[in-house]
């Protein structure tokens, strides 16, 4: 654990890796699946969360704002 800093970060870090790794297994770039998915986790539904892993991600389009 010598770059994990623990049995923990390095827990955490292989869990990064395979999801990461995954991501680009399924053609998605993994910095875009990952930034995507932070920004939308802490709002998302709970029941719903299987719809932010990388082979069921669809990035979001941009929303804009509706004249008035």
């Amino acid at each position: 654990w010598l770059f994990a800093g623990s049995d923990r970060g390095g827990q955490r870090a292989a869990a990064m890796y395979s999801l990461i790794v995954t991501a680009k297994m399924n053609d998605i770039d993994p910095q875009a699946w990952l930034a995507d998915v932070l920004a939308r986790i802490a709002g998302h539904p709970a029941h719903r969360i299987d719809d932010l892993l990388p082979w069921n991600w669809r990035k979001q389009p941009a929303t804009t704002a509706v004249a008035a």
